[in-house]
């Protein structure tokens, strides 16, 4: 009997539940675009975070396009032969995968749909990798995702098992330990109706009536105070941010359009972000960071094709705002320790938007704790004007505060269930913004229908977890949600990134990587290989010493060693 349904077979035998600190294996299941993991309220995946019994101890954790899963291999330095990882795994009886299987310098491939395999020459790769954990780079705070007014409309019609199963999916240390979520002030694009906190009466300066959180905020909190309880976690960090102030308080007097906050409510939308934080504060829900608000430039530029809340700023209107009106009004209130992140738009605004900032205000960036990016047009722009903005920025923390896939007119709009392509794609631009001293990343919503919705403009994109709301029975992890997890479960906060090396030309690389050492010492590796044919990896450590790897194709590991 196969691994998976003998395990389920002794749990009904027994009537032991499953917790979360015991490793349960994927239920892989076909897709028109790949395979899903499949949770329902009974069962789900987990991995038990490793413990390292040893200095000489090697865990390798690894996910494939051939159905790997957070598939553990254990080794030690000094092995004579390579620490190789099996792509092959016990499948749903349903599930067919091609696969590769390497014996010296042949290759043979079983199609999915042949019944035998062939073989076929070819040379493998080997690729040295050098870690020099004496350098050591930017520290990493937090990785989490958007808790948006969809992702809770969609939660709220599960049951409560299921529900916890997404909350320790994502936030347990046997999920993948995310510790922090993205929130709006008001409401966001992926919601059910556009809203905002006093929409009446109008032209009220004091915000009379913004006395207590709208009934749709109380719901997350309910959410978030469940999700800190399943998941055991004694901190989660809240980053929120404004789409749009109410419609009195704007040019355009509507949710979306050219339309700017009037400059005689400049105080009072001051007053509207500090309101929010005393009352989140009050219900045991401190938030973290709130950014200047999200794209501001889709009021400006984007309104052609944004048809969502928006509200437009150019950066010389946003200095003075932050320097006259916001950031005295956080600094000087009881709220005073929550972080203030600046831009929440496009790289492509990077660092002219903070030039124009300080052209406006000189002092005005003095307020900014942090820089927040987005990544959608990141395939057009490159790091480089992140790298600019480091430089004339140095001290403050860098995140990328939204992403998700299936937004460009090219694309699928909503999910592709199973696709290893959308997970590779999140896989190079967590590589990339790591790499360029990025301190964290939140991604888009936690959750999304099988549309990619629901949401008021029926904005459809696709999600880390996609859950069948027709049947409100199960969810099904995308190959995207082990792409992050290889990030946010392995490295944890306070993590430091160290240096890592190939002897592979950029252009060329088969292999990328980033290193980090934890708290605890120990140092986290994650590979990937983004090629069709298999690798060798010899891997030389400035203090541990050499392993040789072999990684199959198209697949991505962490590594973990003392």
């Amino acid at each position: 009997m196969k691994a998976i349904w003998l395990s389920l077979l002794l749990l009904l035998q027994t009537g032991v539940a499953l917790t979360t600190t015991t490793t349960t294996p994927c239920l892989l299941r076909e897709t028109s675009f790949g395979g899903v993991c499949v949770c329902n309220s009974s069962y789900c995946d987990y991995l038990a975070q490793p413990v390292l019994k040893d200095n000489a101890q090697i865990v390798l954790i690894s996910s494939s396009k051939n159905g790997l899963r957070f598939s553990r291999t254990d080794g030690s330095f000094g092995q004579v032969a390579a620490l190789e990882v099996q792509d092959r795994q016990e499948f749903d009886a349903n599930f067919k995968a091609d696969a590769i299987v390497v014996e010296q310098n042949k290759a043979w491939l079983q199609l999915a749909n042949l019944p035998k395999p062939f073989a076929f020459n070819v040379n493998i790769k080997t690729v040295q990798l050098l870690i020099n954990r004496q350098q050591l780079y930017q520290n990493i705070t937090n990785f989490g995702g958007a808790f948006t007014g969809s992702v809770s409309h969609i939660l709220k019609q599960l049951p409560q098992e299921l529900q916890d199963h997404v909350y320790k999916s994502y936030f347990h240390s046997a999920g993948i330990g995310y510790n922090s979520i993205r929130m709006s002030i008001g409401g966001s694009d992926f919601d059910l109706q556009p809203w905002a906190y006093n929409e009446l009466p109008i032209n009220d300066l004091h915000l009379s009536n913004y006395t207590a959180l709208d009934p749709r905020d109380l719901q997350k909190i309910e959410q978030l105070q469940r999700l800190k309880r399943v998941a055991e976690l004694d901190e989660l960090k809240i980053m929120a941010a404004a789409w749009s102030a109410p419609l009195w308080m704007k040019s355009n007097a509507r949710w979306t359009g050219f339309g700017q906050l009037k400059s005689q409510y400049y105080q009072t939308w001051a007053d509207y972000h500090l309101k929010f934080l005393e009352l989140m504060q009050s219900k045991n829900m401190p938030v973290w960071a709130i950014s200047t608000g999200n794209e501001p430039l889709n009021g400006v530029i984007g309104f052609v094709f944004i048809h969502f809340m928006s509200m437009g700023w150019t950066p010389w209107q946003q200095a003075i705002w932050l320097n006259d009106y916001l950031g005295p009004t956080i600094r000087n209130s009881t709220q005073r320790h929550v972080l203030l992140f600046g831009n929440d738009d496009q790289r492509y605004t990077y660092p002219s938007w903070f030039r124009k900032m300080r052209a406006s205000r000189s002092n005005a960036l003095d307020y900014l704790d942090g820089l927040a990016v987005h990544w959608y047009w990141d395939e057009i722009f490159g790091p480089q004007l992140i790298d600019e903005a480091l430089t004339e920025m140095p001290n403050k923390l860098l995140l990328n505060t939204e992403s998700c896939i299936g937004d460009k007119p090219w694309q699928t709009h909503g999910p592709e269930l199973g696709s290893w392509g959308r997970g590779e794609h999140y896989m190079r631009a967590y590589m990339q913004d790591l790499q360029h001293k990025f301190n964290g990343w939140l991604d888009w919503n936690l959750v999304l229908d099988e549309r990619g919705g629901p949401n008021y403009v029926n904005n459809f994109v696709d999600a880390a977890v996609i859950v069948n709301t027709t049947s409100r029975a199960e969810f099904y992890k995308q190959p995207i949600y082990y792409a992050i997890g290889h990030f946010s479960k392995f490295v944890p906060e306070h993590s430091r990134m160290i240096e890592t090396r190939t002897n592979e030309t950029a252009s060329i690389a088969q292999l990328s990587t980033v290193g980090f050492q934890r708290p605890d010492g120990s140092i986290a590796l994650i590979l990937y290989n983004g090629e069709n044919l298999p690798l060798r990896v010899l891997l030389q450590d400035s203090e541990r010493g050499e392993l040789s790897l072999q990684l199959p194709a198209r697949s991505w590991h962490t590594i973990i060693y003392k």
